[in-house]
């Protein structure tokens, strides 16, 4: 009996998968489109598309059934709502300022027989508010361990929150979250715990929001801490070289948070203490030989004492080669080099000159010996034409 009822059933299961059946679902006239992700306040468009349209003009619904536009007319009185592009082959619309509730699915329709659809389904994005950051009262004292917590609400699917410290990465607990009340959106929560350091004094501690609504851009909320930690001092004379005679300050540079405020200056040997003060400098007028010691500064402030050492040693009178003496230095050098040039100029041009000088004097010499002067020239010349004749007349 099993058999012979099912054979129906075979049959019928063979025409679906048929070559038939497969061109069935390749129809023509059915239309298509795609699915969408918007953030929230932004703005959708919706395309359905058709190949045959038979006739008939194509339809968008939104997800209550209630129809947006039926070609080129608008069925639902919503501004933020636009045709885009409606021929008998495509239908677009936009939506604009999208908003949560407008999550759903919308539904392409063409009224051919039968009616064919098509599905789009709508994902809006909630972005994530400004994280808060709450935890952090009051200055901490160094080696002190906080705990800070952060939350952002609003992120529709939950967002994740990370920590850093500066440029270093802080590891938190994992994100909590919580559904909103209007539930279609969450809030996040995280902490942190971490022991502060001196080095962490004026640091920022930032808590951000990664959600793909964001699309990379930075969404964060920073903390700055103060940590109060023990003074640090060190000495530093000025000048630095001191010498016999001289006037010399010694500066002790105290650091801290708070600051140090008061100074204690010993010399070892000496009794009592040199002085007491808020100044940080120990003032040697006019150095002597006996100045030369160890001392001593402890810098002093609500959190602490510290205590630097110098040696000071008094070197002689005499002087130092000082920047403005190698300044002169330098000038006289050049001055000299200067000097040195001329004086090879003189000597050059003194022997260009003599030798010259010599050859136009024995030029001249040449001159007296072989040419005969204006007057001479005249009487030879007049003596020659009679001197001819005569000896013409003599031979004759």
């Amino acid at each position: 009996m099993g058999g012979p009822s099912a054979l129906p059933l075979l049959l019928l299961l063979a025409c679906c998968g048929a070559p038939g059946g497969a061109n069935l679902s390749q129809d023509d006239s059915q239309p298509w489109t795609s699915d969408e992700t918007v953030v929230a306040g932004g703005t959708v468009v919706l395309k359905c598309q058709v190949k045959d349209h038979e006739d008939s003009s194509l339809q968008w619904s939104n997800p209550a059934q209630q129809t947006l536009y039926f070609g080129e007319k608008r069925a639902l009185r919503d501004n933020r709502i636009q045709l885009v592009r409606s021929t008998p082959h495509e239908l677009s619309i936009s939506i604009s300022n999208v908003a949560l509730a407008d999550e759903g699915e919308y539904t392409c329709s063409i009224f051919t027989m039968p009616v064919r659809t098509a599905k789009s389904l709508v994902t809006v994005l909630g972005i994530p508010q400004k994280p808060i950051i709450t935890g952090y009262k009051s200055s901490l004292r160094e080696k002190e361990t906080t705990t800070l917590n952060c939350q952002s609400s609003g992120s529709k699917p939950a967002a994740q929150l990370t920590w850093r410290k500066g440029d270093q990465e802080l590891h938190g607990e994992p994100t909590r979250v919580q559904e909103d009340p209007n539930g279609k959106t969450f809030t996040v929560s995280s902490s942190v715990t971490f022991q502060v350091s001196r080095e962490d004094d004026g640091a920022d501690i930032v808590c951000s929001v990664n959600h793909e609504s964001l699309k990379g851009a930075d969404r964060s909320t920073s903390q700055r801490i103060e940590v109060l930690y023990t003074p640090t001092a060190k000495i530093r004379p000025d000048p630095p070289h001191p010498r016999e005679g001289q006037k010399l300050l010694l500066h002790c540079e105290g650091r801290g948070n708070p600051v140090p405020q008061q100074y204690l200056w010993e010399k070892e040997g000496s009794v009592p203490p040199l002085k007491m003060t808020q100044e940080s400098a120990l003032i040697f007028p006019f150095l002597n030989k006996s100045d030369s010691g160890t001392y001593g500064c402890t810098a002093t402030s609500n959190m602490g004492s510290y205590k630097a050492y110098y040696t000071l040693n008094v070197n002689d009178p005499s002087p130092v080669p000082s920047s403005s003496s190698t300044y002169h230095a330098v000038i006289g050098g050049i001055v000299a080099f200067i000097v040195f040039l001329l004086l090879i100029l003189l000597i050059f041009l003194g022997h260009y000159l003599i030798r010259h000088k010599g050859t136009y004097l024995t030029h001249e010499a040449k001159g007296s010996d072989d040419a005969p002067d204006a007057d001479t020239a005249i009487i030879n010349a007049e003596g020659g034409q009679s001197g001819g004749d005569d000896k013409k007349e003599y031979f004759i």
